[in-house]
């Protein structure tokens, strides 16, 4: 199993950038996905969470993302993505894509990261400066 990460690099403050993380040796379309994001010397927290296809696609985000972040997957590409715009320097952080079997968008946002999620890509860094 892989999910390999990229999109990351340096954006000024109030610019776009889209991650994506692609799936390989799961069936995607049954796993819900999500985005964490960490900075040093702290947790890994909660970005953004899309459900299993099997059920309603439904998303979630953590206040710091919400109308600022999008979360989409394409299930014929194993793909998800994670559309960031109006970019602050508080963004700044290493973001990872978790995999968890047949979670909602809702389970996946309030599972302990480290504990409950199936599988985790390498972090790709987004710095946004200013």
């Amino acid at each position: 199993v892989q999910l390999q990460a990229c999109g990351g690099g340096l954006v000024q403050v109030g610019g776009s950038m889209r991650l994506s993380c692609a799936a390989s040796g799961i069936t995607f379309r049954n796993y819900g996905m999500a985005w964490f994001r960490q900075t040093p010397g702290t947790e890994r927290e909660f970005v953004a969470a899309i459900s299993y296809s099997g059920d309603s696609d439904d998303s979630t985000y953590a206040d710091s993302a919400k109308g600022r972040f999008t979360i989409s997957r394409d299930d014929a590409e194993n793909t998800v993505y994670l559309q960031m715009n109006s970019l602050k320097p508080e963004d700044t952080a290493v973001y990872y894509c978790a995999a968890m079997i047949l979670a909602t968008a809702q389970q996946m946002s309030t599972t302990l990261p480290l504990n409950g999620m199936d599988y985790w890509g390498k972090g790709t860094l987004v710095t946004v400066s200013s």
